[in-house]
């Protein structure tokens, strides 16, 4: 039988610290969440990373995705994107037979024409970081409290919608709304851990403090 989410949508762990209810006591989501999630990323690199991670999630759960973090990107070169780029049909045989991640041609053919137009995007705006963080939403557009009924609703938002529509425009693939919005909560251009959650002031100092001089 699974387990009942709390009304507030908050675990106590084995620490006493109150953690989002999605960690669900697992060691790797537990480090997932208290050290990631949520955390502001500027490196492109990792940006790239977590938007094509995010395509493979697609129909999957992100735990599946996490605990083949490694094996992708061994698979995809670290994620640097200039060399993915060059990856071609050997190579896209090559993942087909690859065990330790997921085997979908399309999400893995997907993934190469994402990083083409990756260094397409940085050669016109100069970086992943500052083209993902100019769509950091306004204030206005975020709920007043985050707490578990508010998150519930969130699978996307305005600003998710803008930046697949925009992505889609300059080629990308498997970014829609909801991939987009995935991506912006785990990169911290929103800060969606619950109000209670220990790890929300932590991301929100981060936040402040962040140079969006890009």
């Amino acid at each position: 039988m699974a387990k009942q989410i709390p009304a507030d949508g908050l675990i106590i762990g084995e620490d006493g610290k109150a953690r989002c209810w999605w960690y669900n006591n697992l060691p790797d989501y537990l480090l997932y969440h208290d050290e990631e999630w949520g955390h502001p990323v500027t490196d492109d690199i990792r940006l790239f990373e977590k938007i094509c991670l995010e395509g493979f999630q697609s129909g999957l759960s992100w735990l599946t995705i996490l605990r083949k973090r490694e094996n992708f990107r061994q698979a995809f070169a670290g994620f640097d994107f200039e060399k993915v780029a060059r990856f071609g049909e050997k190579e896209v045989e090559l993942l087909l037979q690859d065990a330790g991640i997921v085997r979908h041609r399309k999400k893995i053919e997907s993934t190469i024409n994402n990083a083409k137009k990756a260094c397409d995007l940085v050669d016109q705006v100069g970086s992943l970081a500052k083209y993902f963080w100019s769509f950091e939403p306004d204030d206005s557009e975020r709920p007043e409290k985050m707490d578990y009924a508010t998150l519930s609703t969130l699978s996307q938002t305005p600003t998710s919608t803008a930046i697949s529509k925009d992505l889609k425009k300059r080629g990308w693939s498997f970014v829609g709304p909801t991939t987009a919005y995935a991506f912006m909560q785990a990169m911290g251009l929103v800060n969606d851990h619950l109000e209670g959650c220990y790890v929300r002031a932590i991301v929100e100092e981060k936040r402040n403090k962040l140079d969006r001089n890009f």
